[in-house]
């Protein structure tokens, strides 16, 4: 498993359901990487297309969207940790809002799914975040630790596992937090429960060239987890760079 103390930050690249091979190719002939091994890159493209992306492999880590929670079976279109760990694939994408919302997904299945992915010794970026009417009722707090207390595993700790904090109503939306309110969720999420304090903790929300750097730069926020932007390599590579 790789070792996250060894990296200063984290930039994950969320593709969501785009990219064929010609998007690959010159999505990888115009990124520009730092020579910066303090600074983890993850490229997280659809099932089909994480051998491709692997084979494109350079100073940068691959990802997987999604896993079953079952190792193996009679479950059609599901993808196993087993077939992950062929592919060399190295960290996963739990718990998406996107998932929540379209698929149903719970913080069991959340749990379900670190759990195999920690024992394959991928690690797990758990997502957790609150809806735009929690938010209102002032309860992304009580979102927050539900969220965490039932979809993090007993098995997880700061070395094998990361969270990202995706608010759901900055999905997508062009919106995102304050730079304060962003700090300040960062950093509820690490001390709320001293089992998070060593955590990375990951801000995803509408995350592009211009705001990234504010954001990456707070204490409490360990790097950026990028949706539409990461599509683009100018300003995914302007992310990365600045």
């Amino acid at each position: 498993m790789i070792n996250l103390d060894s990296f200063s930050s984290f930039f994950v690249a969320n593709w969501k359901l785009n990219g064929d091979f010609n998007f690959i190719d010159q999505y990888f002939d115009g990124l520009k990487l730092l020579d910066d091994k303090s600074r983890c890159i993850v490229i997280c493209p659809t099932s089909i297309h994480l051998d491709k992306v692997s084979q494109k492999k350079n100073n940068y880590y691959v990802g997987a969207q999604n896993v079953s929670q079952y190792s193996e079976g009679a479950f059609t279109g599901e993808v196993s940790c087993k077939s992950l760990t062929e592919l060399k694939i190295d960290f996963c994408i739990v718990g998406h809002s996107e998932r929540r919302l379209i698929y149903y997904e719970n913080n069991a299945d959340v749990y379900s799914k670190s759990i195999q992915l920690i024992n394959n010794y991928i690690v797990p970026i758990i997502c957790v975040g609150e809806t735009l009417e929690e938010k209102e009722n002032g309860q992304t707090n009580e979102v927050l630790t539900k969220q965490l207390n039932e979809g993090v595993p007993n098995s997880s700790n700061a070395n094998n596992t990361i969270i990202a904090y995706e608010p759901v109503w900055a999905i997508g939306t062009g919106l995102t937090p304050s730079i304060e309110e962003i700090n300040t969720t960062h950093e509820f999420i690490k001390k709320h429960n001293t089992r998070f304090n060593d955590y990375k903790v990951l801000y995803g929300g509408s995350v592009k060239a211009n705001n990234a750097n504010d954001i990456v730069s707070l204490t409490c926020v360990d790097g950026a987890l990028v949706g539409g932007a990461s599509l683009k390599y100018e300003e995914f590579s302007k992310i990365i760079i600045d």
